[in-house]
């Protein structure tokens, strides 16, 4: 009983000093304050905020980052503990997701996941000596596929837009209008302060009927190699005077075969427009019996080392064939990202 009394005198004396604060709080508040005025060709005094610098760094060497979709940029808990494993491990560099595979631009407020503050993060990162890579998931789009079903892979049979299994749809890579959206994210992108563009899923689509697919921007007799190197070469041209590095994310096999599986991708036609080319050398996704492995997910070692040096080999070829023998123009890295050409 004791406590409930006293908890009972305690809310009754506070009630009644709230009430009399009501009626004397306008006496004490009251703004006897009144600014000067400005004579004519004066400048008021204000604090103005700092302007924020954006600036970049060199590509570290040998660089190994983690990657951070934009939900986990955006969420500061998470994002700040993996900043702190970056800073305290060997690791040092970060992919954040510019666009990622619904097609949702992270630092443009809609629908998904959004950081506001993406600009103001990566110049943290950068205090730190982090180095940091924007992805791009280029021709797998939905959201811009909705937006313009007009430069959309299509259906054969009624013309609608064409989906694969998991209901995704894709850019028809031949469509040049979008072309411009990829360079000018790609600017916009350098321009708040990532180091480096990565580009994912720049490849004909699969996994779906191919038997109804039609590519209606693809004119003439161009093959999708040659559509797709076109594309490569136009980011290459549009972007080199920018300062911002280049990197494209291919299929693994895409090291140990000649032909372009049907999605485009052929190795030395993605060597020359990049900075790096990264071959995603899983070895959970090489077929049974792959180089007389019965399963290739159990020898990754082993994996690696073949898709890697046989693509090395192919670059010293091209190198060749261009007059470039005794220099290499890319640089073989392995990282916590991925395998790096």
């Amino acid at each position: 009983m004791p406590k409930l009394l006293g908890s009972f005198v305690l809310i009754t004396f506070a009630g009644i000093a709230f009430v009399a604060l009501i009626f004397v709080s306008p006496y004490f508040f009251e703004v006897t304050y009144s600014a000067p005025s400005l004579q004519e060709g004066s400048v008021a005094s204000v604090t103005e905020a700092p302007v924020f610098l954006v600036t970049h760094l060199e590509t570290p060497e040998p660089l190994k980052a983690l990657y951070m979709t934009s939900c986990v940029a955006g969420t500061y808990l998470w994002r700040n503990d993996l900043k702190t494993l970056i800073e305290t491990t060997e690791l040092n560099a970060v992919v954040i997701d510019i666009k990622d595979y619904s097609g949702n631009v992270s630092f443009d407020q809609g629908e998904g996941c959004f950081v506001s503050d993406l600009k103001e993060f990566i110049g943290e990162l950068h205090d730190k000596n982090i180095y940091v890579i924007g992805r791009i998931a280029v021709f797998q789009d939905p959201k811009y596929t909705k937006l313009h079903p007009e430069l959309a892979v299509k259906k054969k049979s009624d013309g609608e837009v064409w989906k694969d299994y998991k209901g995704l749809s894709f850019i028809d890579v031949g469509a040049r209008p979008y072309w411009d959206y990829i360079v000018e994210l790609s600017k916009k992108s350098y321009e708040i302060g990532f180091d480096e563009i990565n580009y994912d899923y720049v490849r004909y689509p699969s996994d779906g009927n191919m038997q109804d697919v039609s590519h209606t921007w693809t004119t003439g007799t161009t093959t999708k190699p040659e559509m797709l190197e076109n594309f490569f070469k136009y980011l290459h041209d549009s972007l080199k005077n920018t300062g911002v590095k280049l990197s494209v994310d291919i299929f693994g096999i895409t090291t140990t075969v000649e032909n372009d599986m049907n999605i485009g991708q052929v190795l030395e036609k993605a060597l020359p427009y990049f900075d790096y080319v990264a071959p995603m050398v899983y070895p959970s996704h090489y077929p049974p019996t792959w180089n007389g492995f019965a399963n290739p997910a159990e020898h990754p070692y082993e994996v690696v080392k073949i898709a890697m040096t046989r693509g090395r080999g192919r670059e010293q070829i091209l190198n060749i064939s261009n007059g470039l023998a005794t220099s290499y123009i890319y640089t073989l890295q392995t990282s916590t990202l991925a395998t790096r050409l």
